[in-house]
This record gives structure tokens, sequence and C-alpha cells, in this order.
């Protein structure tokens, strides 16, 4: 039997209509070859920016709300002035689906740079032209077999750091700790990391919020040294108003490797089933019932915020 072939949570259909895309660029929607920003920008040369991954459904933004609290949040953080306010991010996000002709399974991100910089050096005050803002977004409808099949998931030496040094929390461009530890993985065999707190605990995937269930109990890290996904807290939240044990705590690979069942979350994906961790299979390798169930939820869930 021939090895099976890396996958990854972002993983999609193949879509033609993504070869024409317009691309928003600082109040601009131009073609794709056209979308371009300077080898001066602050994000291009340091990763000095936020960003935002959103999904639309039925022509609405899903949990936009809660994106652009994250969004402004982030921003704030980095002493960012995004330079316009929600609603003007609001109306790019739908200038941009409209100039596409898109109104479901598209996934845009929304990226902002402190801008151009006057010389190529780090110090924030260089960045005199004010922020550069980027809208990507893409026909782009999670691939089916990763529902079926699951991801592989190797454990990597490479931890979410101490919010002293990066803070996991932030949304930030700077993502090559969570690239190095996905290159780890890859170079194991696996398909994405998994990645441990400083104290040794699991946190989270390079790219993914994650969960286990045992015993019909799903378990998810404290949410200290992780992204606090939307979509995390939409599963705690549905595990909660259906009666599904659920717990915020530190747990350890052994009990990871004991679980009945795990699972990623992401905005892109939703809930993906974790197949393998370290060349142990979870469970018996397919989508748990507590799994399936929560993707049902969810897809209600999301149903319900668009029509609203």
């Amino acid at each position: 039997m021939p090895p099976r072939s890396h996958v990854s949570t972002h993983d999609a259909d193949v879509d033609s209509r993504n070869d024409a895309l317009r691309i928003y660029v600082n109040g601009s929607i131009v073609p794709r070859a056209e979308a371009v920003v300077s080898v001066y920008d602050a994000g291009f040369m340091l990763g000095d920016g936020v960003w935002e991954g959103v999904r639309l459904h039925n022509g609405r933004w899903a949990f936009l709300n809660e994106h652009l609290d994250r969004l402004f949040e982030a921003a704030m953080a980095i002493d960012l002035d995004i330079g316009m306010d929600r609603a003007a991010v609001k109306t790019a996000l739908d200038e941009t689906a409209r100039a596409n002709g898109m109104a479901d399974d598209v996934h845009a991100r929304l990226m902002v740079t402190r801008g151009i910089k006057a010389k190529p050096f780090q110090d924030p005050r260089l960045s005199k032209s004010g922020p550069t803002m980027v809208i990507i977004m893409e026909h782009s409808k999670p691939s089916t077999g990763n529902y079926q099949r699951g991801i592989r998931l190797f454990t990597v030496p490479i931890v979410r750091g101490l919010p002293v040094t990066q803070d996991p929390k932030l949304n930030s461009h700077s993502k090559l700790n969570c690239i190095l530890a996905g290159i780890h993985a890859q170079k194991a065999g696996a398909d994405e990391a998994l990645m441990l707190d400083p104290h040794g605990f699991v946190s989270t995937t390079n790219s993914c919020n994650f969960f286990i269930v045992r015993k019909g109990e799903v378990w998810t890290s404290t949410g200290d040294y992780c992204m606090n996904g939307i979509t995390r807290k939409k599963v705690i939240g549905l595990c909660r108003a259906n009666a599904i044990p659920v717990f915020e705590r530190n747990f350890s690979l052994v009990d990871t490797y004991g679980a009945d069942e795990a699972f990623i979350t992401g905005t892109f994906g939703g809930q993906t089933t974790v197949s393998e961790i370290d060349g142990r299979t979870i469970g018996d390798g397919t989508p748990g019932p507590v799994t399936q169930s929560l993707q049902k939820l969810y897809k209600a869930l999301v149903a319900e915020d668009v029509a609203q």
C-alpha cells in the first residue's frame, strides 16, 4: 500500500475562478497580478502587522463582529492605527466580495501592516506612510477528504511561548515559530505539528486549536498559550449549551494518546478530525460521535449567525 500523501487543514477543492481574482490593496481592488506591496513594507520586511481570516456564507460574513473585535484589539496591542473604523473595514470586505462575484464558500484573509518604511530597519517610527491593508479573497471550500480521513499530528520541540516574548494570543504576521513547527512535523512524516506549552502541557497545533474527547468529555487547553480562536470559543459554547461536558484545562501527551477522539478547530475548516498523533491511532482513526455532533451543531450555528 503506497504511503498517504501529506494533507493540510487548509486543503481546499481546486476552483478555477481563483485564477482571475481581484484583490483589495489600500482602497483599490485590482487584478491578482497587479496586487503588490512595497519591498519596504513593514509586513514584508519584519512581519510587523496583524490579520484575520473570515468566511463568507450566503452573502454574509460569519461571526464578523467577533473577528473585527480581535483585529482591532490586536492592532491596539501593537500600537497600530488601522486607519479606518469597523464599518469601513466591513465595506472593504463587501466591496471585494462583490468585485469577485462571491457569495458562498469564500475565505478572506484581511491583513494590516505598519506600512512603508523610510529605511530598512526595525524602528517602528520609520513607518511614516500610514498602514497597508490587503484583502485576499478566494473561492475556497474545505476538502471533504480531510473530514473523512482526518489529519496526522506530530509533537514538536518548538513550544508556544510566554506572553513576555511574543504573546501566542496575538494574530500577528510573525508566524515563524509556527512555520518551523510545521516543518518539524512534515519532516517526521506527519501533516501538522502538535505544540506544547512552556510547562509541557498540550497547547495547540501550528495553525489551529486542539481538542480531545475522553469518556464523553471534551478537553482543550487553558488557552493561556494559544490563539484564543473564535471557532474554539464557539465549540466550547456549543458543548455547554448541549450538555456536553467541556473543560479548559492542562493535560499531557499521556492523556492525549489515550483519547477516544481528537479534533482541531479553525475558521477555515470548522472542526477537522485528528486520526493519528505521534504514530498512535486516536480512537479508530475516523471521526468520532462527539466530533460529528459538534460539526453538525457548528454548521447550524453558522447558518443561524449569517441569517440574522
